[in-house]
């Protein structure tokens, strides 16, 4: 696991900036703390921070082919790298290491662009190749590696694995985007293919992307998608079997590492099934890493415990408490962008834990998106089935006029808050998971944003993103359809990013199974009973795991990776909150209302609502202003241009 960063003239050769290559490089230190190189060319730089899991000695980057024509940097792990070294190997190609890096070196050479469609694992890279004069950048197929770029008004293309990189370049424009602010308040982080600035993306996942010089077009395109069909045949005991099979398999794939390996064992049924197969797979006891809470309603760890205790793994806990708001600024620079969930608290942590036992973790992420896990799988099935029933125009009115009049009862029992499933049932199938999936409803982003915000969003509306998403979708079933938008905006989005940024914080791998793109293919191929069957979710990966993992933690209710952020606001956070939200560091924004952020706080400290979501998204979204944002406009020069005139093949550490 590693990090890069590159500058590329896509018209011509103009000297590169080394002084400039080196500071962004090193603003990826975190990502790389074994080990750091430069390549620089005509036109062309590319630099690389090393964390060393495969061939400790031979694995350096930037690497070369043998004449030094094509030159790669890249971040992640391809599984099956030694099938297809032994394919390019037959078809004439050297090899002089034994890392996956070198594979795609020479899978470029003997497939061109269609190389990634031949990995397997997860990855983010650019190449040059000097013979073709183009340079290459590729994302995995679900978006586990992250990848940004931004093409700057002097038609120099810059990227790099974090967005932190980009800032540091002089020429990069650090104009907030008004449709991010709006995707961010409404999803709780800014989705695919946008960052918070206008003029940086992020390649989307499963996309690749060609610029050769003199055209200088830059523009990605898919190479993979999944289809939601449910169109697999077989009995229920014999596709069980293969679950668990299939899953073995891609947990063993993740096994293979040069460094100390363990796992995040959360006490829910997706690490626990990744647990349980690595102890059946490994000769010595699993090394497991767990976050409890003091809190019980928010405490999962006597469930890690007694899944630890089943298979003698080396346990490790470790307990999140209000103390741990002082890592606030810490989130706020490994997210580079604002991220509203906070569950990146607890995730940071359980990285640091496991960096001080392994090198390398395997986490459960992707069961809930696969295999409809989610509470809001069940109640879009249902409120699915009202909309079949009830022709759309007197729906609209019927169930619209009754939540209107419903009253807002946050302080109620569960069953009695039905505001918002009636508010549900008045809209179409698009807006009715967006009012779920969102962090802050509409009523209240409206009251949020700023007039003259508003004003630049020229109607645009964050339900558009799924809006997308969803009209690809080619399943039928109406939870395939939000399954698929899951898997591609809430996943690399929220789940990928908050994982990968906590984890390399640390010089932390973490590998995820559950995600193998093959794997992946195939669970989303089950009929839509196997996955969501009346009110049990992923109920045949359930089933599959009964030999190996306990009842009550296959059967138990859904608790989810949270943080009891409305107790802590209104009890050990209340002052502090209150100092973080001042009207002056509000209203600096220009573009919140700092009226409605004032009211919102009393509401939420009065118990009348809970506005907890909300104010831990302006609280970092003012945070981002303020130490990340505004910090970077002021970045020191680089030092002056070094003329180079340095062959294809030239590496400086």
């Amino acid at each position: 696991m590693c990090g890069f960063v590159g500058i590329f003239d896509c018209y011509g050769t103009r000297p590169i900036d080394r002084g400039l290559l080196r500071q962004m490089n090193d603003r990826l230190a975190h990502r790389g703390p074994d080990g750091d190189g430069l390549h620089v060319g005509p036109g062309l730089g590319l630099g690389h921070r090393r964390l060393a899991i495969i061939d400790l000695a031979g694995g350096h980057q930037p690497l070369y082919n043998e004449d030094g024509s094509v030159v790669v940097v890249y971040n992640g792990e391809i599984y099956n790298f030694h099938e297809l070294a032994d394919q390019l190997a037959q078809r004439g190609h050297t090899f002089r290491t034994r890392c996956d890096t070198e594979v795609i070196v020479h899978a470029w050479e003997e497939w061109g662009e269609a190389c990634v469609e031949r990995f397997r694992g997860m990855f983010a890279f650019a190449l040059w190749d000097d013979h073709r004069q183009t340079l290459f950048l590729a994302r995995d197929r679900l978006g586990k590696k992250p990848l940004y770029y931004s093409k700057l008004s002097d038609g120099t293309l810059i990227f790099a694995s974090e967005l932190k990189a980009l800032l540091c370049h002089p020429g990069f424009s650090r104009d907030i985007d008004p449709l991010a602010v709006e995707d961010y308040f409404a999803y709780g982080y800014v989705p695919d293919p946008k960052t918070i600035y206008r003029t940086a993306r992020k390649l989307a996942p499963g996309h690749r992307m060609c610029v050769t010089r003199g055209d200088g077009t830059v523009s990605p395109r898919r190479y993979w998608d999944v289809s939601f069909s449910g169109d697999m045949e077989g009995d229920e005991a014999t596709l069980a079997a293969e679950l668990v099979e299939r899953l073995r398999e891609a947990v063993r794939l993740r096994l293979i590492a040069d460094v100390p390996l363990g796992a995040f064992l959360s006490g829910g049924v997706d690490s626990s099934a990744v647990v349980a197969l690595m102890a059946g797979l490994s000769d010595s006891p699993v090394v497991t890493c767990s976050i409890g809470f003091g809190e019980p309603e928010y405490d999962e760890s006597s469930h890690a415990a007694l899944l630890a205790g089943r298979y003698g793994t080396q346990h490790n806990t470790r307990e999140v408490n209000p103390a741990d708001f002082d890592l606030l600024e810490t989130l706020i620079d490994v997210y580079d962008e604002p991220f509203a969930d906070s569950s990146a608290l607890p995730t940071y942590q359980v990285c640091a834990l496991g960096r001080e036992h392994v090198t390398v973790a395997l986490s459960g992420d992707g069961g809930d998106e696969l295999f409809a896990g989610y509470r809001r799988h069940r109640w879009h099935h249902y409120e699915e089935t009202v909309r079949a029933r009830v022709p759309a125009p007197l729906r609209g009115v019927l169930f619209g006029m009754l939540g209107a009049a419903y009253p807002k009862a946050d302080w109620a029992p569960k069953v009695l808050r039905a505001k918002a499933t009636l508010e549900a049932l008045a809209r179409d199938s698009v807006g009715a998971y967006f009012h779920s999936v969102s962090v802050m409803p509409d009523r209240l982003r409206h009251r949020l944003l700023s007039s003259d915000l508003q004003q630049d969003l020229a109607g645009y509306h964050a339900s558009e993103v799924l809006r997308y998403h969803m009209d690809r979708a080619t399943a039928a079933d109406p939870v395939a359809r939000v399954q698929y938008a899951d898997l591609m905006t809430y996943l690399p989005g929220d789940i990928l990013t908050k994982v990968d940024r906590a984890s390399m914080a640390h010089g932390l791998e973490v590998r995820v199974p559950i995600l193998d793109h093959k794997f992946v293919e195939w669970g989303a191929r089950l009929p839509a009973g196997l996955r969501l069957r009346g009110r049990a979710g992923k109920y045949l990966f359930k089933k599959s795991l009964e030999p190996l993992v306990p009842s009550s933690i296959l059967y138990r209710e859904k608790m989810g990776f949270a943080v009891p952020l409305a107790a802590w606001f209104r009890g050990p956070l209340r002052g502090r909150l209150r100092a973080l939200l001042a009207d002056s560091a509000v209203a600096t924004s220009g573009m919140l209302d700092q009226a409605f952020v004032q009211r919102a706080l009393q509401e939420h400290e009065s118990g009348l609502r809970d506005h907890s979501s909300c104010l831990w998204s302006v609280l970092m979204f003012v945070s981002f202003l303020e130490r990340v944002h505004r910090s970077a406009a002021t970045v020191p020069a680089p030092p002056a241009p070094i003329e180079t005139a340095a062959p294809a093949r030239m590496v400086a550490v």
